[in-house]
């Protein structure tokens, strides 16, 4: 039997997956680990972490016998190794906010527009260059010792094969990136005083990038909403987008040419020649899961769906709006915040969830309003996460969107794109495309409802009003 291993190198957990050349999961495991706050906002890991959850994982699953294995993780950490290629300092991760004026430091040197033009991306606090920057001015001592840095799926590459390297993908989340070039920017390494010699090898995600002291292929691999699209089927601008109902929402397309304006972020897929465009709502699944916990945490996930179903569109005139943590798209906003808007005394516990359900895929519509401004409007969607295990939700995602839905046999997030990508650099798929077309197969699909998307055709104005209106009352309280 072929044994194809993924690792996916979260930010509570890494995760393990076996495949077999059909796409069967034959295997799994998982090990957790913390992050630290050392102080509010801030985002910190230990790397050597990821590294004893691999070797548990990979041991757990007999890797020694694999026919490729494929990576990929948490994207934007920053992993700053010294000339012994130990870690200085913890890695920041992609969810550290420190590096807010570092940002604004960048996108003056560069200028926007060449910063899109380059990179696809505007200069978020979350990305890999904001974080050098700060080191540089608050740890000097730190940033003296740098001599290669590495994203945390490639820490745990280098410990398993000793090579400095990483995939396309992933790179295009630094700022560092020509994304349209698919390699390296000169131009923003000078303009960010950031060493070329620091950069790893760029790769192709199905690349071989080294092997295993035992001989097994490794893959370049990819970030974890690239390798996570490759692994619902997203590889070609003609096919399916996909909608992911995590803690975060990511609405993800992919691009046969590459193209970015800065409303969406734009990188390089894990399929050669194929560019992507993404949108992230910060709120998803998180929403409910906020909703639950206020609650008490003692009705279960299912009976809150149950109560939510019994009230109609539009929850006689409830909204929410899902900013509980900021927002990232359409509104580059830290400082947004969330709302119940239109309670009633016939409002009930199962209000509000309908509410907070209904809001997110409006949210995520947003973010489809621009894919659909960039390229075209995909005419069908395959769905990921833990929220999409509930068909209430994705009757009214499905008609919020206007949009087909569709389930893939195997949900497993990024391990199993991973584990693709391992299959192509061990020689079982020749590319990405082939792997695809072997391993991912549809359950069903979900067809919007024409009643309820009509109802909230009428709706979508009211929510499109909300953050503007909570943004000015901001601005006037502050």
């Amino acid at each position: 039997m072929t044994k194809l291993i993924g690792l996916d190198v979260g930010t509570s957990s890494l995760k393990g997956l076996v495949i077999n050349e059909r796409g069967d999961v034959v295997g799994e495991a998982e090990r957790s680990y913390p992050f630290d706050t050392p102080q509010p906002g801030w985002a910190e890991q230990d790397p050597e972490l990821w590294w004893q959850a691999a070797e548990a994982v990979l041991d757990e699953l007999g890797a020694g016998d694999a026919d490729g294995i494929g990576l990929s993780g948490q994207m934007h950490g920053l992993v700053a190794l010294g000339a012994d290629d130990r870690p200085l300092r913890p890695a920041i991760l992609w969810n550290d906010g420190r590096a807010q004026r570092e940002c604004e430091l960048i996108e003056q040197r560069i200028g926007v527009e060449r910063l899109i033009e380059l990179s696809g991306n505007r200069a978020l606090v979350g990305f890999t260059a904001p974080k050098l920057l700060w080191l540089a001015e608050h740890e000097p001592e730190v940033h003296r010792r740098i001599r290669r840095i590495l994203l945390p799926k490639d820490y745990v590459r280098l410990r398993l094969c000793g090579e400095h390297a990483t995939d396309v993908s992933d790179a295009s989340g630094t700022l560092l990136f020509d994304v349209a070039a698919r390699r390296w920017s000169d131009e923003l390494s000078a303009s960010l005083e950031v060493p070329a010699e620091w950069l790893p090898s760029a790769l192709e995600s199905g690349a071989l990038s080294g092997s295993t002291p035992a001989g097994v292929p490794v893959a370049a691999g990819a970030g974890d909403q690239a390798a996570g699209a490759l692994g619902v089927g997203v590889i070609d601008q003609q096919g399916p987008a996909s909608v992911v109902l995590g803690t975060s929402g990511v609405v993800f397309a992919a691009r046969g040419r590459y193209s970015a304006d800065g409303s969406l972020h734009s990188f390089c897929h894990a399929v050669p020649s194929v560019w992507h465009v993404m949108g992230v709502m910060l709120s998803a699944a998180g929403s409910l899961r906020w909703l639950h916990d206020v609650l008490g945490g003692d009705p279960s996930f299912a009976t809150l769906l149950d109560d939510a179903a019994r009230w109609g569109a539009g929850a006689e005139g409830l909204l929410f709006a899902p900013y509980l943590a900021g927002e990232r798209t359409p509104y580059a906003d830290p400082d947004a915040r969330g709302a119940f808007i239109g309670l009633g005394l016939r409002h009930d516990r199962g209000a509000l969830v309908r509410a907070v359900l209904e809001g997110v895929a409006f949210a995520l519509d947003d973010c489809f309003d621009l894919v659909r401004a960039q390229g075209g409007a995909p005419r069908r969607a395959r769905v990921s996460g833990g929220g999409s295990r509930g068909e209430l939700w994705l009757s009214i995602l499905a008609a919020v969107l206007d949009l087909p839905l569709e389930r893939t046999v195997v949900d497993a997030g990024a391990a199993f794109g991973a584990a693709l990508l391992g299959g192509v650099a061990g020689g079982v798929f020749a590319a990405p495309g082939e792997a695809v077309a072997a391993c991912v197969r549809t359950t069903e699909i979900i067809e919007p409802d024409r009643e309820l998307a009509a109802a909230y055709a009428e709706l979508r104005p009211e929510f499109t009003a909300l953050y503007p209106a909570l943004a000015e009352l901001r601005r006037q309280a502050n």
